[in-house]
């Protein structure tokens, strides 16, 4: 098993600190896609007895097949020197629990510039919290989206209208209440009505894709992917 030097990232340190943090998964792999560190997090979500079952394998020894394709090419990017920063992602736990996150990728590099690996966390999105702290402005807005999200035309801006706030001062309220952009809460919106509908009922893909206000197969089938590492087809088929 390789690893890297302590000198170019206190892995065991940093894995130390997010075991105390239940809702942020962390993990650090080396060039090869290969787990160094993990904290408890990313054992709990996926679904293995401790970090030993983890260390020195790779997303497609623990993950579905199509969900590890995703991470891998997540990885590759990285790896050739792309950040990803707060990407919207819905990840399955292995009990089968959908849930959302924030994902962050980033290069770990030696001194001289080579790639030795990536560093990575995931932040779990807690549920929409009580509507007696959000507020008012904020709310007329969540409850139009609510009943409004199948439109193609709801958009940050005019969410921030429906609010009776600079879209500025909306996006900020939204960060501190969900720590997501305005946009991101629209896509969360969406896509959890898309995801609920796969696997609830009966619908075409192509129905779904209308009624969760995505204007066409294709652009829901984008949209799906990018979140989930799956398109809706493989999502609805998934066990």
């Amino acid at each position: 098993m390789t690893s890297l030097p302590d000198s170019a990232l206190p892995a065991r340190v940093l894995e130390l600190v997010f075991d105390q943090m239940p809702d942020v998964a962390f993990f650090v792999k080396d060039a090869s896609g290969r787990y160094l560190h993990v904290n408890q997090s990313w054992v709990d979500r996926c679904g293995v007895p401790n970090k030993q079952a983890i260390i020195g394998r790779s997303a497609r020894d623990l993950f579905p097949h199509d969900l590890a394709a995703s991470y891998e090419r997540q990885d590759r990017e990285v790896l050739g020197g792309a950040h990803i920063l707060n990407k919207l992602e819905l990840h399955w736990h292995r009990h089968g629990r959908p849930g959302w996150c924030l994902t962050t990728k980033v290069p770990v590099t030696h001194g001289n510039g080579s790639v030795l690996g990536l560093m990575g966390i995931s932040r779990d999105l807690q549920s929409e919290p009580g509507r007696d702290g959000i507020p008012e402005g904020v709310v007329r807005a969540l409850d139009y989206l609510e009943a409004n999200f199948n439109d193609t035309k709801v958009s940050p801006s005019l969410l921030a209208r429906k609010a009776g706030l600079p879209l500025v001062k909306f996006a900020r309220q939204l960060r501190r209440i969900f720590q997501l952009t305005p946009g991101q809460v629209i896509a969360r919106k969406r896509l959890q009505a898309a995801a609920h509908r796969l696997r609830e009922s009966s619908q075409t893909i192509a129905e779904i894709a209308i009624e969760c206000g995505y204007c066409d197969h294709s652009a829901f089938t984008r949209a799906f992917r990018a979140a989930t590492g799956m398109t809706p087809r493989q999502f609805r088929e998934a066990p």
